[in-house]
Order: structure tokens, then sequence, then C-alpha cells
């Protein structure tokens, strides 16, 4: 059976400098609520380009 692609493949990085404490909590922070520091910024970068998408003519 023939392995089927995800819709959405991982497959770029992002690298961003951040305070390391800042970096620490907000870590910390996602582990408390059960989810990944990476999951939540994928999210948020979800949620920016949907809020600022420019509007197609119809």
């Amino acid at each position: 059976m023939a392995h089927k692609k995800k819709k959405n493949r991982k497959d770029g990085q992002l690298l961003i400098r951040i305070n390391s404490q800042e970096r620490d909590r907000f870590v910390a922070l996602c582990e408390d609520l059960d989810t990944s520091a990476a999951r939540e910024i994928r999210k948020f970068i979800g949620r920016f380009l949907k809020k600022n998408q420019i509007k197609e003519d119809s």
C-alpha cells in the first residue's frame, strides 16, 4: 500500500533569536499546557497569515 503524502508537509525552518529567559518561560508554559513551542508558533503564523491576507477580487 502506498503512503499518502501529507497535505501540509513541514519542510521549512525559521530561525529566530529571542531572549533566553523569555524562550525558557515560553517553552515551560507550553509544556504546562501540554503543547509544544513549535505547535504554538505554527498556530500564531497561521492566524497572522489569515488575518493579514490580501483580499482577492472575486
